[in-house]
């Protein structure tokens, strides 16, 4: 089979599709023929080295497709279902993944390939960032930076959907009209304006109670400064870079507030977790009250591009990639 493998650490170059062996499932496994796979930030900071991984590996930690084969002790699922993945280990740039079951979810009618393997990842982080890490009530206002971006605009959305007020922050007219359109309340081209005094502005000087930030070192300091007190700072990413120590004291001087650094795979740690957000996610693209936007689908040589392109910040929304 085809597959992307990473031999060195480096820039998009070191992605390089190769010839390696079909797997084959073992005890508790699927094996799944991949149509679709998520490309996702932290393939970037696995593949420049900032997350080290033993060399060579294959990148993706996201897929939908159906299983080709199952590994004994497999119950409930069979060659041939329509099914998606998270998992840390997937290996999705490639035309077959081996998978879990405990980690694989069934795909319903009404939600296809793409759209499974665009809302998994994306999207149960948005849904454990607005349902757990900060649970947001009716009449919270929050901050998202990457509001256009592939969680920004799931994030949007799903924020809506408990009642919080949204302000996001954007590059671009383009992308502040895709923010809008899920639902962000304001929008705020920091490219423009100093997003810090519009937050302040427009919440009449209290600050939002949470701020969602996955860019990191470009955002992270300023954006303590839109809390209010005892406000939350969830910071889940850092495509700008990673963000500078920081003395806690700070969080004393700004209003006793909190700082968490989530990641995905400590929320769905249980099966029951798993299938509890990805069956909300699904049953919202069912009844048509969540969107997935998807930006680009490319085949796997094309691969050093999507990379590029993400990394760059030049895409609204979800890159597939489709062997």
């Amino acid at each position: 089979m085809k597959a992307v493998r990473v031999h060195e650490a480096g820039g998009p170059e070191v992605l390089q599709l190769e010839e390696v062996p079909t797997p084959a499932p073992q005890r508790g496994e699927v094996l799944i023929r991949v149509e679709a796979a998520g490309v996702n930030f932290i393939d970037i900071y696995q593949r420049s080295g900032a997350y080290a991984l033993p060399m060579p590996f294959v990148p993706g930690q996201e897929a939908a497709g159906t299983i080709a084969a199952v590994g004994a002790g497999v119950t409930g699922l069979k060659v041939g279902d329509r099914v998606g993945c998270y998992h840390g280990g997937l290996h999705a740039y490639a035309e077959y993944a081996i998978a879990p079951a405990e980690q694989v979810v069934s795909l319903p009618t009404g939600v296809s390939t793409a759209q499974g393997a665009a809302v998994l990842l994306q999207g149960m982080t948005a849904h454990y960032l607005t349902c757990t890490t900060y649970p947001l009530r009716p009449g919270d206002t929050c901050l998202i930076h990457a509001a256009a971006g592939g969680v920004g605009l799931l994030l949007c959305q799903v924020a809506k959907r408990r009642g919080a007020r949204v302000i996001g922050t954007v590059s671009t007219a383009q992308k502040e009209a895709l923010a809008r359109g899920a639902g962000a309340d304001e929008v705020i081209r920091y490219t423009e304006a100093d997003f810090v005094g519009e937050v302040k502005r427009l919440t009449g000087g209290k600050g939002v109670q949470v701020v969602y930030d996955s860019v990191g070192k470009t955002t992270f300091t300023a954006g303590l400064g839109c809390l209010m007190r005892r406000g939350m700072m969830v910071l889940f990413g850092q495509s700008s870079g990673a963000v500078e120590p920081l003395d806690p004291q700070v969080l004393n001087q700004r209003g006793s507030l909190f700082l968490t650094r989530p990641t995905l795979g400590h929320y769905v740690a249980t099966r029951t977790e798993l299938e509890q957000r990805a069956g909300d996610l699904f049953q919202w693209l069912q009844d048509g009250t969540l969107s997935v936007r998807i930006d680009s689908e490319l085949p796997l040589a094309r691969v050093a591009e999507a990379h590029r392109a993400l990394a760059g910040r030049r895409t609204t929304g979800k890159v597939l990639l489709l062997p």
